[in-house]
């Protein structure tokens, strides 16, 4: 039996079939990758920058934000490389790395999500003690525990794929090293690592997901005990963007990884792929924008200092 050391790199083959689709995809994911830098580069300056801005809440938007230019980094500029590369490979380390980050990355956002509606939760349902329950130490250590169950189980999940035998099978289809397509490759048994994943899906996506679910199953009720239409409507702003982000994210996620697996890639998996991976991050700067008034004039503020100082 072949083991790993027989495969030096891998050649991504999704949608080689489509060559002008590639084309397409390469001018629209450069232009949403530009989109995603800016506007979440922006977001975590005007969160450094306006101290009304230094609450929990933000803090966990500015982790998000960070996260997105990371995780988009990780796999978009060398995505956008193979569409226009005639030799579309990538060494098996650079396949390992790139499969790490962007699994760590994605992994963490799960659970940082769960722990911004827990946030939010307690925000509405008990507004009074949202400052001595919410205190520093608590949120920081939240953040921290997002990032580090994330990587960690990334690392799991990557160690265990990459130490498998390919037997000289190197030929992934699909647009990035994403860890479904790498492990059809393999030519031994793969129930532990199909073992391990079914966890961390667990931990990862039906856990946080059902979390979320109940902080949101209490907010609505807390919602609904207040008297005045305008009252409920402000309390309901507060995390609109949070459940806006959190529908967008868990569904291609949860379709990704929880639907039936087919011995094909399909080229609908790897457009999913795109949506979660690309679009999400680009849209989370902007609901988080257009949905909170603090954010729309800590902007302003930010904007009309910038001007006031060139006009000195």
């Amino acid at each position: 039996m072949g083991n790993s050391s027989a495969v030096t790199e891998f050649f991504l083959v999704g949608l080689s079939k489509y060559p002008e689709l590639q084309l397409l995809l390469f001018t629209l994911c450069l232009i949403m990758y530009v989109i995603i830098q800016l506007g979440n580069s922006l977001l975590i300056f005007i969160i450094i920058l306006d101290s009304r801005l230094h609450t929990p809440m933000y803090f966990f938007l500015g982790n998000l934000s960070f996260l997105d230019i990371c995780y988009t980094s990780s796999f978009i500029p060398p995505m956008l490389i193979l569409f226009k590369s005639g030799r579309k490979s990538i060494s098996f380390m650079g396949c390992a790395l790139q499969m790490v980050v962007s699994l760590g990355l994605g992994s963490t956002e799960c659970v940082l999500l769960a722990m911004m509606a827990y946030d939010r939760c307690v925000a509405i349902c008990n507004p009074l003690r949202y400052p001595i329950i919410m205190h520093r130490v608590l949120y920081v250590h939240m953040a921290a525990w997002s990032w580090i169950i994330g990587c960690l189980t990334s690392l799991v999940q990557t160690v265990m794929a990459m130490i498998l035998p390919f037997c000289g099978n190197n030929v992934i289809d699909h647009i990035t090293c994403e860890i479904l397509a790498l492990l059809k490759l393999v030519c031994t048994d793969i129930s532990m690592n199909v073992f391990i994943m079914t966890v961390g899906g667990i931990v990862l996506l039906v856990i946080p997901l059902l979390l979320i679910f109940i902080s949101y199953v209490f907010i609505l009720s807390s919602i609904l005990r207040i008297n005045s239409a305008e009252g409920r409507k402000k309390a309901f702003s507060t995390c609109s963007a949070h459940l806006t982000v959190v529908i967008l994210f868990y569904g291609s996620a949860l379709f990704m990884y929880m639907k039936p697996k087919s011995k094909d890639t399909k080229a609908s998996d790897e457009i999913i792929v795109l949506s979660y991976g690309v679009v999400t991050p680009m849209l989370n700067p902007i609901i988080y924008s257009l949905r909170n008034k603090e954010v729309k004039e800590a902007v302003k503020k930010v904007l009309s200092r910038h001007l006031h100082l060139r006009k000195i």
